[in-house]
């Protein structure tokens, strides 16, 4: 076939010309997405979209967005941001073309609360439950995504989704050969932005057909992009990416195998980020508005001049490609590590497998394995020092109090009295695997029942290996890994060395049953997660600061110095939980239906908490406990012809809520991430959205939230109690809604949306918020030719942040009021030539 656009007509039914799958993507797996649609069709609740908007009859508050609006935004947008026209997300952008992160929220639950899917894969981290968001698949091969505002699905693999859930689904590969392509340029369109924010991306993708003459096809795609990191003026992210997909079909009763693969390289600095207070004192001053590009200086990010320590010779002048301008403030009295400039590399990859095989008449088996690879790191400048950590007369090499001992010369000028500049990322390396196995019995067109089996082991490698930086403050390689130092022994020096096992079995079941307009589904979850620890270093704390040895060293004299530290050791965490997930559906009208959904939740500890806890003797007290839900949906639906609408409520019970939020200041300037556990919190809201189409051509959508929160008891931190009893949760807007529009005049189709975010809490204490902000954004697409085979020829604009509004990016939120975050993205405008053949 021949891809004839990347935009759908508000009357097409196809976005990029491709031929999708038949059944629509509610659900994370294959089972659940044969389970749910199945049972849809039969009880008459299918609802068809409206230009690309869908709602979903499920007992769950859904949205679905399909390709006809994907395609719409910026090619090279996370789909993150995208989703940011479904009630109750909220998404903050680094950056304003997808690929330096941001932050979100759902219904107020942060993104390691809410479970990413791709066809099914988690996304999330294995450890700390974290979404990177600048690691998304490309747009272009996306046909759906739904964002489940509630509760995950009965055989999801996940460890801390409690927040809902957002699922990836990408598309079936075309039954005819065919070529597409996409050339896009932008650039920040913002008073002060820096000249070398030029944003450059090619993708192209090209389906095979079939071509074995028995219906098996594939697609492969690859982009890259390149652009400067606004705020920042050195940064820039270089990212390539390929997907790919091959596809076979059995028989004509909708079984299937398929295979697709994807992987992304990202090379990035980090965009930085600043206390929000500091942001907030721009609101008040229009020259920092103005002019926000050059006055982001504060707390040391840019380089400045500063005095050595006497007898330091930095670098010996620069011997060996040492600098002396990138030392750690920390150690060097006032010098300043440009944060800046710290890198941010990451090679991600994923194999998917998805199946469904007829095993008898109504016995379907559903079987979905992958396996995931991550190498990531992030980290930056810090100083090395060439002598030994001494205790009690006895030298050692290692990590010691933030410090970096090597007992050798490292800048070739004869002696170990320097200190030399280098870089001290922290490496994560991962190895999951995973399969979800449904066994559906269809007893009849009223009746359907399902077993499930979830297995996720993961492999969580993190280290600390320090590299050389050259006389240009570059490192020798962004990996340390890959070039790391060794100390006198030849043995490496690490900032940290553990091995963490991530480990689920979860069995489930589901029945869904119809009785006339009325649509009952039980289920239960029982996950089994197994969580094993090895830590290498020794435990300083219990905020989880380490010493970290080089190997081979005998400890005796540093052990009875610090009898209070905890040994390296190793230790096994289990957490399991019956979980019941029941709802159902009321068809009172033809056109209108309610639902009502209650669903009970798990979040398992992350591996920093778990690690913090190493500091204490193991037993009860050491262990933490892990999040429990109760969450309640109810809502009504309507549907007739070209109006399609949802209205629903919420509300979840939180016990022992564990809020995290990153502060790069911490850990003696290497940045962590401070956890604080706020008890018992009630979380509760109402979101909804209509779509209404006027005429064929032109589209109206109206959507919004409402959501709060209360913390039921004061909180005690290292600074004594805080006065939370009564307060919201910080972090997340109180409030957010917005409209989207769009017209087609023929080969002229314009679009337009504006989304209000309304005031967070800078603190759990709610002691200071920060300002609503406003965003619009413009698209338009012109159809100008045809290409060489029939395929179009078109030209796609995006403008957002169009009044370029200044806002605070995303935040974590606190106890105590220090929160970091990026400033929200500026104005930009992107040109994009997509050619179809």
């Amino acid at each position: 076939m021949k891809f004839s656009s990347v935009l759908n007509t508000a009357t097409s039914a196809i976005a990029v010309g491709v031929a999708f799958l038949a059944v629509p993507a509610f659900a994370q797996s294959t089972g659940s997405v044969d389970f749910e649609e199945d049972a849809i069709v039969v009880t008459g609740l299918r609802a068809e979209d409206v230009a690309g908007l869908e709602i979903p009859a499920t007992p769950k508050a859904k949205q679905v967005l399909t390709a006809e609006q994907i395609q719409r935004a910026r090619p090279g947008q996370t789909i993150n941001d995208i989703i940011n026209l479904v009630p109750g997300v909220s998404f903050q952008n680094n950056d304003p073309w997808g690929s330096m992160g941001g932050g979100f929220t759902i219904r107020g639950f942060g993104a390691d609360r809410v479970s990413q899917t791709l066809d099914g894969l988690p996304l999330n981290d294995s450890g700390n439950y974290a979404l990177y968001t600048n690691q998304q698949v490309d747009t272009e091969i996306l046909e759906s995504v739904n964002v489940n505002l509630g509760v995950t699905d009965v055989d999801s693999p996940t460890a801390s989704a409690s927040g809902g859930t957002v699922n990836i689904r990408t598309r079936t590969p075309g039954d005819d050969f065919g070529l597409f392509t996409t050339m896009t340029i932008g650039d920040v369109l913002s008073p002060g932005s820096y000249s070398d924010s030029l944003y450059t991306r090619a993708f192209g993708m090209i389906d095979t057909g079939d071509f074995t003459g028995v219906g098996t096809k594939a697609f492969i795609s690859a982009s890259y992009q390149n652009y400067g990191v606004p705020y920042n003026p050195y940064g820039r992210v270089d990212k390539t990416q390929l997907n790919a997909r091959l596809y076979q079909d059995l028989g004509s009763n909708g079984d299937f195998v398929s295979v697709a693969g994807h992987w992304n390289q990202n090379r990035n600095n980090f965009a930085g980020s600043e206390n929000v207070n500091t942001l907030l004192g721009y609101y008040n001053d229009e020259f920092s508005k103005r002019d926000r590009f050059t006055v982001y200086t504060a707390d040391g990010q840019f380089p400045y001049p500063c005095s050595l320590p006497e007898g330091t010779v930095y670098g010996g002048g620069g011997v060996n490609g040492q600098s002396e301008r990138y030392s750690d403030s920390s150690s060097s009295g006032d010098c300043g590590a440009p944060f800046y400039r710290r890198y941010n590399p990451s090679d991600t990859g994923n194999i998917r497998g998805s199946s469904r095989f007829t095993l008898a008449d109504g016995l379907i088996l559903t079987v979905d394995p992958s396996y995931q690879y991550v190498k990531a790191n992030g980290g930056g400048p810090d100083d090395l020092r060439e002598g030994f950590f001494t205790v009690n007369g006895v030298n050692y090499t290692g990590a010691f109090n933030g410090g970096y001992y090597f007992g050798r010369d490292l800048n070739g000028d004869g002696d170990i009295l320097d200190r030399v500049g280098g870089i001290d990322p922290s490496q994560t390396r991962t190895d999951r695997l995973g399969v979800i196995a449904n066994m559906i019995w269809e007893i009849n067109d009223d009746h359907r029942v399902r077993v499930a089996y979830t297995w996720d082991r993961a492999r969580h490698r993190q280290t600390g290996q320090i590299a050389p930086m050259l006389a240009n403050g570059e490192p020798t390689d962004v990996f340390a890994i890959d070039d790391a130092l060794l100390d006198l022994n030849g043995e490496e020096v690490n900032k940290r060395d553990r091995l963490s096992w991530a480990i689920l079995h979860q069995v489930s079941g589901e029945y869904r049953g119809t009785f006339g307009d009325f649509t009952a589904v039980l289920g239960l979850r029982a996950p089994f997660f197994t969580r094993r620890l090895t830590q290498n270093c020794y435990t300083t704390s219990i905020s989880g600061f380490v010493d970290c040895p080089a190997p081979g060293q005998d400890m005796t004299a540093y052990e009875a110095a610090n009898p209070n530290y905890a040994r390296p050791q190793s230790r096994k965490y289990t957490y399991d939980k019956l979980l019941p997930n029941v709802g159902f559906t009321y068809n009172f009208l033809p056109t209108a239906s309610v639902f009502a959904n209650y669903a009970k939740g798990l979040s398992v500890p992350g591996t920093d908490p778990l690690y913090d806890s190493l500091y204490l003797p193991d037993g009860d007290f050491a262990r933490p406990v892990p999040e429990t839900t109760d969450s309640f949906d109810v809502g009504f639906r309507y549907r007739e012809g070209r109006l399609t609408a949802q209205l629903a409520g919420w509300y979840t019970k939180y016990k022992n809520r564990l809020a995290s939020a990153f502060d790069p200041n911490a850990n003696n300037g290497e940045g962590a991430t401070v956890y604080r556990n706020l008890g018992t919190v009630d979380k509760w809201g109402i979101d909804g959205s209509i779509a209404y189409q006027p005429t064929s051509n032109s589209l109206i959508y109206i959507f919004g939230s409402y959501n709060d929160s209360e913390i039921k008891d004061d909180v005690l931190s290292d600074g004594g109690v805080v006065a939370t009893a009564g307060n919201m949760e910080s972090g997340s807007p109180n409030y957010s809604y917005g409209a989207r529009g769009q017209i087609a005049f023929g080969a002229l189709e314009l679009g337009g949306q504006v989304k209000r975010t309304g005031k967070r809490w800078l603190d759990d204490a709610n002691t200071q918020r920060v300002p609503s902000y406003t965003l619009v954004d413009l698209d338009a697409r012109l159809v100008i030719g045809e290409g060489p085979t029939g395929g179009d020829v078109a030209l796609q604009l995006n403008l957002t942040n169009l009044f370029d509004e200044y806002y605070v990016g995303y935040f974590g939120g606190s106890l105590n009021g220090e929160s970091f975050a990026q400033i929200g993205a500026p104005r930009a405008g992107s040109l994009a030539l997509s050619v179809g053949f």
